[in-house]
């Protein structure tokens, strides 16, 4: 799909960050033009960048000369933007529902799984194998139920959602990490044991070119070691 506009669009990005992927996703499934400046993220962010974003952070999106923040809003403008197969319009038959749905998927997959898997990062070895329990747990009870229809992706769509858009960071993250041994080995035996819903999504959405198109799997796995590293180190 590409679509063909006059607007102008600047995206200030970061390729290591799953939040600015977010945005990253939407707009190679759009097939919206776009200017790239990246943002470097382990230095002090710039008097320019602070003039577009005070608050520094990534993604920011300028549609136009109007500046857009927060991932999250960034992803949900762009669909609205630009319609699509992602999301359906409010008014259509059906559309306020599975927006509703979507919303309330995203929210389950953040703040009920996604945030137990960030604790890892700072957890002594002792309260790994807890974590793992924990996470599993959230994501049975709060997440493979949305997904019994995914066929492969949410709400048996054959092509990604908005969903996907919001979660595929997360997603190529989860399995890339479980891979390369930064999360506990049992972390992902547990989830294709206990969520097989998931899993069989999850494997999709991570090999869709618009959620690999910026991932970059062994830069993300060595930053991610860098970090609990760092996290983790005495302090003086």
């Amino acid at each position: 799909m590409t679509i063909t506009t006059t607007d102008k669009l600047t995206l200030y990005t970061n390729h290591g960050c799953p939040w600015a992927h977010r945005a990253h996703i939407a707009l190679a499934e759009l097939g919206v033009p776009f200017e790239e400046v990246i943002i470097d993220l382990d230095t002090p962010r710039t008097a320019e960048y602070l003039a577009v974003n005070p608050r520094g952070q990534v993604p920011t999106l300028s549609y136009n000369g109007d500046i857009i923040v927060e991932s999250g809003i960034v992803a949900n403008f762009l669909a609205d933007q630009y319609p699509s197969h992602l999301v359906p319009e409010s008014s259509a038959p059906g559309g306020a529902l599975r927006r509703a749905q979507i919303a309330v998927f995203v929210d389950a997959f953040v703040s009920k799984f996604q945030g137990h898997l960030f604790k890892f990062f700072s957890a002594a070895e002792s309260e790994r194998d807890a974590l793992v329990e924990t996470a599993v747990a959230a994501l049975v009870k709060e997440v493979e139920p949305r997904l019994k229809d995914a066929s492969p992706y949410f709400g048996g769509s054959d092509k990604l959602t908005l969903v996907e858009v919001q979660t595929g960071s997360f997603i190529v993250r989860l399995l890339a990490l479980g891979k390369g041994g930064v999360y506990p080995a049992t972390l992902l035996p547990a989830i294709e044991a206990q969520a097989p819903n998931f899993w069989a999504w999850a494997q999709k959405v991570a090999v869709h070119p618009s959620v690999t198109g910026i991932f970059n799997e062994d830069k993300v796995v060595a930053r991610t070691r860098e970090r609990i590293a760092k996290l983790r180190a005495p302090k003086a």
